[in-house]
């Protein structure tokens, strides 16, 4: 359908009955909205258009088609109630996900009728279509001031619009202040930091000095010669509530978070957001603040209209928050994963060929359960329990298996990213962070494959030397060559599984370090009655701090080996070619069948290589899927890649043994001096 014209779009609204805002705005926004061949430019020039015909000042030089368009506005927007486009659109519901959820689905599928002069559903019905929310946020701050312009006149600031809009503002902003004061008697804040509750928190002092100011602003706007009461005492507050927030995050990661917790801090930034906005909106004497906060919060309403109404958009937000709750807790332990000077480098060295040696072990009893003749059903939870006791025996030792790193290691470099957004990191302090990951998980998977192989060698040799036996049949060698395959033996597709499983076990880790801490586990523990009765207070309060700082790690490792044991008869059970390949156990595996088959260099190298290729693909795969989770959690972004790749070489051309090798020097030494 063709585009109307814009003096018969006037034309069409030059009406002596009011036609009610739906209609009008829905016209003028049909009119805007861009086709699939057109651009931002194209949107941006009608507006030029409309403005130019409503001022009088077209290009033809003719008066205004229809002037009876503002009259209709005016009119509508002065009834107009704004209260649920500021305190509900953008902010996360109070309802809770589930009751959150079946309300919009109920709305799906019998949707509440549409409030003619509530602004917010004015809102969802003038912009209905799914390409509404990329155009409008692409057309610039300035366009948006001039269609504003156009329809209710700026400069008239006494007008029947304006005047609403400001009383509905300052209304909105009280509530706000409310709400935010009412939250501090959550018990979850209280929780964090009790003595808020016996102090004038910066909370409770936002809301009586924007009572205030709310109160002084509404005086002077009736007698514009009064003294004004500028907003700057009620900007430090919301500062400090801000810097509160910022403590409780802090103090979630060591305290327990929890969904609700989680889900109430972001409610609490957007709230704060929102009451900054506000004040921008009311700015006095600053018409270009006013203006452009409220182009800037009229984009943001029409995306969160629309995301207030998508089951998708719910579920996002959750989910972002759960992973949040869990990775906060993952960054933290990522720390010791990252080595920065030569003894940390040895100490993951030593601690991965510590796991190497027990894995050795693993995978010998793996073999001999498979010999056993077993059902499937039994074998799969003999091997599920050999993983998860061989994995917590290793944590337990303080040894390092290499491909946990990179989910607790990408929870660390999402937080450097988030801080390079806010200006506390940089580029280079990313690529040399990127550097240190790289490295670490170099030397922890070295370690690994150093000791299984050659220890794995060893026993097979002992076991023919001594009893005369192999470790396995020939049978069972075949198939462990043939699993070494990358594509014949499918061995990259299983690496990648193993891959998805250890990035699960990093969330399972987080998840339970998280409910240690918001349980308060070894308080609980060191109190227990019943432990009381049976064990010496030395031993439980031992017992008690181990598994307060331990919790999560120990069930991570234990659900790690019960996933990679069970993913075979998962597979056997769905007649799919499901199972694991990890590269522990891979270089093991090779060890055994080493010790059997004579293989010449050549044959031997190229199953090695093999063995690199899974280890490869374990790292890439949990390393990525805990990026991608843990920079959607704080709702950052890499940026830019080439320069970050840029950045990345530069500091690989500064010291290009750094790329395997830590520096001699600390990293406090290769800062740059002022």
């Amino acid at each position: 359908m063709p585009r109307q014209s814009l003096e018969s779009l006037l034309e069409s609204l030059n009406t002596s009955e009011h036609p009610g805002l739906v209609p009008l705005l829905g016209a003028v926004v049909d009119w805007l909205r861009p086709d699939g061949a057109e651009t931002t430019e194209d949107v941006v020039e009608r507006i030029q258009q409309l403005h130019d015909a409503q001022k009088g000042r077209s290009q033809k030089g003719e008066q205004p088609a229809a002037p009876d368009l503002r009259k209709h506005l005016q009119t509508s927007m002065a009834e107009a109630r704004h209260l649920s486009l500021y305190t509900e659109i953008g902010l996360f519901s109070r309802r809770g996900f589930v009751r959150e959820l079946g309300q919009r689905f109920y709305e799906r599928i019998n949707p509440r009728p549409r409030d003619p002069e509530n602004l917010r559903d004015v809102l969802s019905q003038v912009f209905n279509r799914p390409g509404d929310t990329v155009w409008v946020t692409q057309v610039p701050d300035d366009a948006w001031i001039l269609l504003l312009d156009a329809l209710v006149d700026l400069d008239d600031t006494n007008g029947p619009a304006l005047t609403r809009a400001r009383e509905q503002v300052l209304y909105s902003l009280e509530m706000l202040s409310l709400w935010v004061a009412a939250e501090e008697l959550e018990p979850e804040l209280l929780r964090l930091d009790p003595d808020i509750a016996e102090r004038n928190s910066p909370f409770v002092a936002l809301e009586r000095e924007l009572s205030a100011y709310v109160r002084y602003y509404a005086q002077w706007l009736e007698d514009p010669k009064q003294d004004a009461h500028d907003d700057e005492h009620a900007r430090v507050l919301l500062q400090q509530c801000m810097d509160q927030v910022d403590r409780f995050h802090k103090r979630a990661v060591t305290h327990g978070s929890s969904m609700s917790l989680t889900h109430l801090l972001e409610r609490l930034d957007q709230t704060l957001t929102r009451i900054s906005d506000l004040l921008d909106i009311l700015k006095r004497d600053d018409n270009t603040c006013q203006r452009c906060a409220g182009a800037r919060l009229f984009r943001e309403m029409v995306v969160q209209n629309a995301r207030q109404r998508s089951l998708r958009a719910l579920w996002q937000d959750n989910i972002k928050l759960v992973s949040r709750s869990i990775t906060e807790q993952s960054g933290e332990t990522g720390e010791h994963y990252i080595t920065q000077n030569r003894r940390e480098y040895l100490q993951m060295l030593g601690s991965g060929a510590g796991a190497g040696l027990i894995i050795a072990f693993m995978a010998l009893i793996k073999i001999q359960l498979m010999q056993m003749g077993l059902s499937p059903g039994v074998e799969t939870f003999w091997v599920s329990l050999n993983y998860g006791l061989g994995f917590v025996l290793i944590h337990i030792l303080h040894f390092t298996v290499a491909t946990k790193q990179p989910a607790m290691t990408a929870a660390r470099l999402s937080a450097a990213i988030e801080a390079g957004e806010k200006g506390a990191a940089n580029q280079a302090q990313i690529a040399r962070l990127l550097i240190q990951v790289g490295r670490s998980q170099f030397v922890a998977v070295l370690g690994n494959v150093s000791l299984a192989l050659p220890v794995a060698l060893l026993v097979g040799w002992a076991s023919l030397a001594w009893l005369n036996q192999p470790v396995m049949d020939e049978a069972q060698m075949h198939y462990h060559l043939l699993e070494l395959r990358p594509l014949a033996g499918l061995a990259i597709f299983h690496a990648a599984i193993a891959g998805v499983w250890l990035f699960v076990a990093g969330l399972i880790a987080g998840y339970f370090d998280n409910r240690s801490a918001y349980l308060q586990l070894g308080a609980r523990l060191r109190d227990n009655p019943l432990l009381a009765r049976v064990t010496p207070m030395g031993l439980r309060h031992r017992i008690a701090d181990y598994l307060d700082k331990n919790y999560g790690a120990l069930m991570g490792n234990f659900l790690f080996g019960v996933l990679l044991g069970v993913t075979g008869f998962i597979g056997l059970l769905l007649g799919l070619p499901l199972d694991i390949r990890h590269v522990a156990f891979a270089s093991a595996n090779l060890g055994y069948v080493a010790s059997i088959e004579a293989m010449q260099s050549a044959t031997f190298l190229m199953y090695f290589l093999f063995v690199l290729v899974i280890g490869a693909v374990n790292l890439w795969v949990s390393f990525a899927l805990a990026m991608y989770v843990a920079l959607r959690s704080r709702g950052v972004r890499l940026g830019d890649l080439r320069q970050l790749m840029r950045a990345y070489g530069r500091e690989l051309r500064k010291d290009p043994q750094g790329f395997l090798l830590p520096p001699r020097h600390t990293p406090e030494d290769s800062q740059p001096k002022d």
